[in-house]
């Protein structure tokens, strides 16, 4: 029951699809543009229309449902980050867990999420990890959210139909309860992914794309046409000029399935 009632909070009730704007980037690589105000920008995309954010523990106190001491009209969901690396690391693809389910229960959380790199060297090391952390989220009825990515010396293109299926299945058969994963940028191939994948599917925003309309498309293309459950998108949307409008567009075209071009013209865009 109550990991029903969390992910109820983490997702479009009519649409049952969902908005993630990670926020955990910090971790990796520091400040960048975008996260230098993390209360700003968690309202802002409250405001747009985000069905959660995504952020480590220690930066949920700094920017998140008025925690700072700022006022939060419009509330929105909190996935806690359970795991990280960073680019200066010599294995930055080994994700280690940083926080536990317990103190996401105690935060208030409305899920959590962690990052697993299938193909890594580390990875039979991360799947253990998962296995224990999918097991203690069930025990305390939290959702988990589980990044799925194709990383690794096998590894040729992290957006291939074949390595992606695999990522993504192993997350749902190890217990997530949203599986994030990249788009194989093909309707058919990633349709195929998602209708064999036991877990709800959402797209990873990947690196900062060119234009507005490269980036509405693929979220059209993966969500309404492919029956992806939504998008997890950070990047994208933080570093955007207009954060607040895009994340409106998002939701119309997520939840509502507008046109690219009629999401487009509604926020200015």
């Amino acid at each position: 029951m109550g990991k029903a009632i969390r992910l109820e909070r983490l997702m479009n009730r009519k649409s049952r699809k969902t908005i993630i704007i990670p926020m955990d980037h910090g971790v990796s690589v520091g400040t960048i543009p975008g996260l230098e105000d993390m209360p700003k920008i968690v309202n802002e995309v409250a405001e747009g229309g985000a069905n959660a954010v995504l952020l480590h523990a220690g930066i949920a106190a700094a920017g998140h449902r008025g925690s700072s001491g700022m006022e939060s009209p419009t509330d929105i969901g909190l996935i806690i980050h359970l795991s990280a690396s960073t680019d200066l690391s010599p294995t930055p693809n080994r994700k280690v867990m940083v926080c536990s389910v317990e103190d996401a229960v105690r935060m208030g959380a409305d899920g959590v999420s962690i990052h697993i790199n299938i193909g890594a060297n580390d990875e039979p090391v991360m799947l253990e990890e998962m296995g224990k952390i999918s097991s203690k989220c069930r025990y305390w009825g939290m959702p988990l959210i589980a990044m799925m990515y194709p990383r690794g010396k096998k590894i040729e293109d992290e957006h291939e139909a074949h390595v992606v299926n695999i990522a993504t299945r192993v997350g749902a058969e190890l217990g997530a309860d949203i599986v994030k994963t990249n788009y194989t940028g093909d309707i058919d191939s990633f349709k195929k992914i998602v209708d064999g994948c036991p877990a709800p599917v959402i797209i990873a925003g990947g690196p900062k794309m060119d234009t507005v309309p490269d980036l509405l498309t693929v979220v059209r293309e993966a969500v309404v046409e492919a029956g992806a459950m939504g998008v997890a998108m950070g990047r994208n949307v933080f570093q955007s000029q207009k954060p607040k409008h895009l994340v409106g567009a998002l939701a119309k075209i997520i939840h509502e399935e507008w046109s690219v071009d009629e999401a487009m013209k509604e926020y200015s865009l």
